[in-house]
């Protein structure tokens, strides 16, 4: 491993290996990071997808929702896209001065900066950004470096990536190892696989073969299929990796991150009223809140699972219009 401790820069992190909830877009907001916190909190949480572009617009604090964070969650790194290195240079400025978490009204700054450069939807590889930039080096080149720049080694710097394009291109990751990030996760599929295929944990051997001569300080944390920490766990010590990234895991089980998930003997009941308390606190941080509904019917199947009668509650969920309505409708389940 990179180390008994992680960087001096993240004094906030004594603990290694890292485990780490996954960005998520439209998916793990504050409200959402609360709630797996109070189950089991992870080491460190990123945001959801912001685009620094957007941030240097008019319109910038329309995205400020992304990044709102409460003092219940863990250290949060800024997850940023886009397609202008100029943008990236201010916005890391901002990001790492405190200036931006101020003007949002967060009561801690972030713990870091990440990159996207594995998003595989087709809108952002159209726009030649996300993971479109493994098939750019130039770009990607301009991007990190411009981050670097505004950032001045104030917070932990990473990128975060998928195996290769079309197919595993070691190239890719022995380029980003040569800007000695602070750290590196990997989703172990290509853009093309997307998740469609079981995640190729045997490259990591090669990934951390390739670190350790590259670049030794920079903490490789993998992405892709963990579904408990327990299994987490198995890879960190088989590979020799620093940590592990949890996305989907979650939704299959929201104490995820403990090492001894009640989950699979939590009753009806205890999943209903987690589900009522996320509603509560999305309710309560929402600017309009009955706009959510939609996107709160995503989160439905991680509580409402695994019972008699879930199928229909959720369909009846899925016809609600108003946060009321859904707090109605699961406490009636209750």
């Amino acid at each position: 491993m990179a180390g008994s401790f992680i960087l001096d820069k993240m004094t906030k992190y004594t603990t290694n290996p890292l485990f780490i909830l996954a960005p998520m877009d439209d998916v793990t907001d504050t409200a959402f990071r609360q709630i797996v916190s109070s189950c089991a909190k992870p080491d460190l949480c990123f945001s959801e997808f912001v685009n620094v572009d957007g941030l240097m617009s008019p319109g910038r604090n329309r995205l400020f929702s992304k990044l709102e964070q409460a003092d219940s969650e863990p250290p949060l790194v800024a997850h940023l896209w886009g397609s202008k290195p100029e943008n990236f240079l201010d916005i890391a400025d901002q990001v790492a001065s405190g200036a931006l978490a101020k003007e949002i009204g967060n009561l801690n700054n972030f713990a870091g900066i990440d990159l996207n450069m594995g998003c595989p939807a087709r809108a952002v590889i159209k726009g030649g950004i996300c993971s479109a930039l493994i098939k750019n080096h130039d770009l990607a080149r301009e991007i990190i470096e411009a981050t670097r720049a505004g950032n001045k080694g104030r917070l932990p710097l990473s990128v975060k990536t998928r195996l290769g394009f079309e197919k595993i291109d070691p190239d890719w990751i022995r380029f980003l190892l040569g800007f000695d990030l602070d750290m590196l996760s990997v989703h172990l599929r290509t853009v093309k696989e997307m998740s469609l295929v079981p995640a190729h944990y045997e490259e990591l051997e090669r990934i951390v073969k390739e670190r350790d001569e590259l670049s030794p300080s920079t903490l490789i944390i993998a992405n892709g299929d963990v579904q408990s920490r327990a299994q987490g766990e198995e890879l960190i010590a088989k590979y020799g990796i620093d940590g592990v990234m949890i996305g989907r895991g979650v939704f299959h089980d929201p104490f995820v991150f403990s090492p001894k998930s009640p989950w699979t003997s939590t009753t009806k009941e205890e999943r209903l009223k987690l589900f009522l308390k996320h509603l509560e606190i999305y309710n309560e941080w929402a600017k309009n809140p009955d706009k959510g509904v939609k996107r709160l019917n995503k989160y439905a199947k991680i509580y409402i699972n695994g019972f008699d009668g879930a199928k229909e509650l959720r369909e009846k969920l899925a016809k609600a219009n108003s946060i009321l309505q859904m707090q109605e409708i699961v406490s009636t389940g209750v």
